[in-house]
């Protein structure tokens, strides 16, 4: 990010400590955790500026987001131009990037022949990873 984002980065060094800490993180991650990993490592973030700082990275298009089995969003960062899609695990929440290019074309030819512009949309893909399923006691659970 830089600081020519209208209105909305500022470069200081909580928010920079935010985003530090998400790069370093593997998968996604909740604002909640970060925070937690943050205080950890004796730095010293709000929780407010916590998650101020990731919704504007959100809206800037730098981070993906996930919601998790209880709802909650969950954030990475976006790796290169354009956002991703992912199929998340609910059991383990591993998570693994697809390919969508035809959910992309359906996006757009959807908003062009309804005479829609800037549309944005969000796909969420979740169940059980083969690590998780394997195993004679597992079972996906058939209501999740």
């Amino acid at each position: 990010m830089d600081d020519t984002t209208p209105g909305a980065w500022r470069t200081t060094p909580q928010r920079t400590a935010v985003l530090t800490a998400l790069r370093a993180c593997e998968g996604f991650i909740s604002a909640q955790t970060l925070h937690a990993a943050l205080a950890a490592d004796g730095v010293a973030v709000g929780l407010t500026t916590v998650y101020r700082t990731l919704r504007l990275l959100e809206t800037a298009g730098h981070v993906d987001v996930v919601r998790d089995s209880d709802g909650e969003r969950l954030y990475r960062p976006r790796p290169g131009e354009g956002h991703r899609h992912y199929l998340v695990c609910r059991e383990c929440g591993l998570s693994l990037a697809v390919d969508a290019d035809e959910v992309e074309r359906w996006v757009a030819r959807t908003a062009r022949d309804i005479g829609f512009h800037a549309v944005t949309h969000t796909v969420e893909l979740t169940g059980v990873c083969d690590g998780c399923l394997s195993g004679p006691d597992r079972r996906p659970d058939p209501d999740r």
